[in-house]
């Protein structure tokens, strides 16, 4: 086991001493500091005697750096288990399959990528043969991020391992016809493979990082032990510029997530060129990391730079290869041994010395093959130490050589990421290069082979050794059968049928009301996950608090000051609620580990997440496609939403366009509840179709998403009759008549159908009954719970109609026989509620917050976007003017008596 507290090894442990004597006095009188003075006073006195050296220009190391040499040193490495010729061969034929793969694809024109792999196929076949833990074994294996762009790689390896066919990897990228390969790891389009969507750069590193916490939490809370479980995240250093990328660094060290191993592929490239031309990114890379608290392993060069190390008794190499720039790095790969005796060991006169002791073949050996992240013992070392170390999460910035073992052609060069193709005779010298048994014969019309050394090959049979011992093949994605979840009991829900009487009551505050009663359930109420980005009291869900507690892994080491109140702030390490701070990404990272632990860790979990409507869907929309593409479950809460219902607060946090962004989502299923109970009856049918009894054909792979309201408003009782439920689900139900209203209106009235959702209804229904009495006109209201479901159901019914199946879209069926012309109204862009005007068969129009939001009170807001009721009125009149039904000069006089 790694002791935490160790000095870590540096350049020093490279070069020889030259006065041990002189050292190991410097070292006594450090240690005499700090045990007649104490720590404290001999850390003081390090930090200032390295700001006196770096203000007297002595070259040193930053303080949150170590020199541009190996952690480990050679040394110290451990000796490799297994059969190092079997793995170099096992790891050719990966090489080979996955370059052979994009090459064959290419004449299609469907892409990919060859250099990305290339450059890591040892940080993935060490992994492979002795750390990723599989899912046959005790537990839930180990969880495996892998960079999306090596994706042929891993490939071509379940095609050794039997996994896949020739036919599989002639269909990479072309899925349409089955027996397809996605592009990149999808879950939803390679269930049986995929985990972990990680092709939005970015997303990866911060997925893993809340799924590793996400790991603790499920042990802490005793839903299941996972503690043998290890997250992997194989990343590229230029996904590393994106800011989700490091995001939760802080976390991860603060919660002393030492399951967690980021693997950082430093090739120095991005996809147009250095990823830090100028700088160098390992070294800005180990600063972040250290300066968040991470264990960082270096893993940056082969054994045949042991030599030169062994040479450089002055520590010029080490300053040499500290100043150059990773651009230059790049182009010693490029350039002959002259070049690089000239301009790297031309700069300083110990380097020419040493140079001359190198032959051109040790020069190049050096500069263009020996990386610490072509080989297997460095990466064994560094993966080793990774996982023993505790206290901290580790990550190894192994460095290698993008296009490594492609040739001339590819290795470093700037283009290299767009270059989707080997030639026959590039693939002849690769051949011969990897010492693969593939005779000239085989190339058949020029097009190339693929490899396989036969199923009962010496390669094979240890390869699923290997994954056997290891607990299974990887990566892979079980579909647990789970038991349907027992539903909870009906009194949960039906408790709302009454509406609230004279009490008002927010939509947002009944969602919540709700959910006390569903996590008190017996038999469910442990598994559902609260995810809330410091907003809870903004909701109104504080009073979990207590009852639930905040979830952290140390429990509550202080007193919280609000302790005499009877809803305190308390934090439990078995605690429920997961109060991620002020960030939606996080939230939203939190949210996907928990929708899809049924699958991770045969855990159903049911996750709610509740943020403000804007900031959700506009922040992290690129997360909810991921958590669509990983099959997510639960339900996300928009609160405080529409344009118009957050008073003051303006344009930013006025939500007029969540459910439009929602719409473009196929995973997620859209609501616009506008009563209580239409959000009881939701949440119970999202329970049963995500964690219940699943219909024919349904899909259970959906999350919801409710948008509530902080207006609080009567909620009215939950109308008698048949079908209110179906529709509520479905999207559309009528909710009152004129007539059924108490609204007295003459016989052979002109009549409007009005559809509202959420908050509008409430403004209809004053419409409804100002139409009635001030210009004998009767109004339907209709709650339209649901645009998008309505819209979905409708292109249905037209596939179907294609077909040859006869089909009426659920929204014709409602809408059936229903008097007069159609006007829907919502707190959101008109374009929300026009999602279904095409299949509407009455005439048409639509209301809508369009344009930028404002500062002011409710009134004043509605007022401005022509929602409120009298907006209503007047565009119901102009509907029916144009109709003949009413007198036109009723619409002038009425925008002159309500002052619109």
């Amino acid at each position: 086991m790694t002791d935490p507290n160790a000095i870590q090894p540096s350049a020093l442990d490279q070069l020889p001493d030259r006065d041990p004597e002189e050292t190991a006095e410097w070292q006594a009188s450090l240690d005499a500091v700090a045990r007649e003075a104490g720590p404290h006073r001999a850390a003081y006195l390090m930090r200032r005697t390295l700001e006196r050296a770096e203000a007297g220009g002595i070259a040193l190391p930053k303080l949150l750096e170590t020199d541009y040499v190996n952690t480990i040193p050679t040394s110290a490495e451990p000796a490799v288990p297994g059969d190092p010729e079997l793995e170099a061969r096992i790891t050719a034929w990966n090489r080979w399959n996955a370059a052979a793969m994009v090459t064959r694809g290419s004449k299609h024109g469907v892409g990919g990528h060859i250099a990305t792999f290339a450059s890591a196929a040892w940080l993935y076949e060490t992994g492979f043969n002795h750390f990723f833990k599989g899912k046959e074994g005790d537990g839930s294996g180990d969880q495996l991020y892998i960079q999306g762009h090596a994706s042929p790689g891993i490939y071509a390896r379940a095609f050794l391992d039997g996994r896949l066919t020739e036919q599989h990897l002639d269909n990479f990228r072309q899925e349409a016809g089955g027996n397809g390969l996605p592009s990149y790891p999808h879950p939803r389009r390679l269930p049986w493979m995929w985990e972990f969507p990680t092709v939005s750069m970015g997303l990866g590193p911060l997925s893993a990082i809340y799924q590793a916490r996400f790991n603790r939490y499920l042990t802490n809370r005793g839903i299941k032990d996972v503690s043998a479980s290890h997250v992997w995240a194989f990343l590229g250093d230029g996904e590393m510029d994106e800011p989700e990328s490091t995001a939760a660094l802080a976390l991860a060290s603060r919660e002393q997530l030492d399951n967690l191993t980021f693997v950082i592929n430093c090739n120095l490239q991005r996809l147009d060129g250095p990823v830090r031309a100028n700088f160098k990114i390992v070294q800005e890379l180990e600063a972040q990391f250290r300066g968040a608290g991470w264990n960082v392993i270096k893993t940056l060069w082969g054994t045949a730079w042991d030599e030169l190390f062994a040479l450089d008794t002055t520590g010029a190499l080490v300053r040499r290869l500290r100043e150059v720039p990773d651009a230059q790095v790049q182009t010693y790969q490029t350039r002959d041994a002259a070049y690089i005796r000239e301009d790297f060991f031309g700069k300083d006169p110990a380097l020419v010395e040493m140079a001359k002791l190198l032959s051109d073949d040790k020069i190049l050996e050096c500069f263009h093959l020996s990386r610490g992240g072509h080989e297997a013992s460095k990466v064994y070392a560094a993966y080793k130490a990774a996982v023993e170390h505790k206290g901290a999460p580790t990550v190894i910035l192994a460095q290698t050589v993008k296009g490594h073992t492609l040739g001339e052609g590819f290795a470093s060069k700037n283009a290299n990421h767009q270059m989707k193709k080997l030639t026959v005779d590039e693939f002849k010298a690769m051949r011969d290069r990897l010492d693969l048994p593939i005779k000239d014969s085989d190339f058949v019309d020029g097009v190339v082979p693929y490899g396989h050394p036969g199923a009962d090959s010496p390669e094979v049979r240890y390869l699923q050794e290997r994954r056997a011992a290891l607990g299974g093949p990887a990566p892979a994605r079980r579909t647990h059968a789970l038991p349907a979840l027992p539903a909870p009991a009906e009194k949960a829900f039906a408790s709302f049928d009454k509406g609230s009487g004279s009490q008002n009551v927010a939509t947002t505050m009944a969602f919540v009301r709700l959910i006390k009663d569903l996590v008190r359930d017996k038999e469910t109420g442990k598994r559902w996950v609260p995810i809330v980005p410091d907003e809870a009291r903004t909701f109104g869900m504080e009073s979990l608090f207590p009852s639930l507690g905040i979830y952290s892994p140390k429990g509550q080491t202080y007193e919280p000051v609000d302790r005499d109140q009877l809803m305190y702030y308390k934090e439990a390490k078995n605690g429920q609620i997961l109060n991620e701070g002020i960030t939606e990404a996080g939230s939203m990272a939190d949210f996907i580990a928990a929708s899809t632990s049924y699958a991770t860790h045969g855990e159903a979990m049911i996750p709610f997440y509740i943020f403000y409507s804007m900031f959700g869907w506009q922040r992290t929309a690129d997360q909810m496609w991921q958590l669509g593409d990983q099959l997510g479950r639960g339900f996300l809460i928009g609160a405080t939403a529409g344009r118009t219902t957050l008073t003051g607060e303006g344009l930013q946090h006025a939500d007029g366009h969540s459910p439009v962004i929602a719409a473009t989502n196929p995973a997620a299923l859209t609501y616009d509840p506008a009563f209580a109970y239409e959000v009881a009856v939701i949440v119970r049918e999202g329970l049963r179709r995500m964690y219940g009894e699943a219909k024919p054909g349904e899909d259970q792979n959906v999350f919801y998403y409710l948008t509530v309201y902080n207006e609080p408003l009567p909620q009215p009782a939950k109308p008698q009759g048949l079908g209110i439920d179906e529709g509520i689900v479905k999207g559309l139900y009528r909710f009152s008549t004129a007539e059924s209203a108490g609204i007295a209106v003459a016989a052979g009235a002109p009549r409007i159908q009005l559809l509202g959702s959420g908050t509008a209804i409430h403004w209809a229904l004053k419409a409804q009954k100002l139409l009635a009495e001030e210009w004998g006109v009767a109004a339907d209201v209709w709650s339209a719970t649901s645009w998008t479901e309505l819209r979905r159901d409708a292109l249905e019914a037209d596939a179907a109609l294609l077909r040859g199946e006869d089909r009426v879209p659920y929204v014709r069926q409602a809408l059936q026989g229903a008097e007069g012309p159609v006007l829907a109204v919502s707190d959101y862009m008109r374009q929300v509620p026009d999602q279904i005007a095409q299949w509407v068969e009455q005439d048409w129009s639509s209301l809508g917050a369009d344009g930028f939001g404002l500062s002011d009170t409710r009134e004043a807001a509605r007022r401005h976007f022509g929602v409120d009721a009298e907006s209503i009125v007047v565009a119901a009149l102009a509907q029916l003017a144009r109709r003949g039904e009413v007198k036109a000069t009723a619409v002038k006089e009425a925008r002159e008596k309500y002052g619109l």
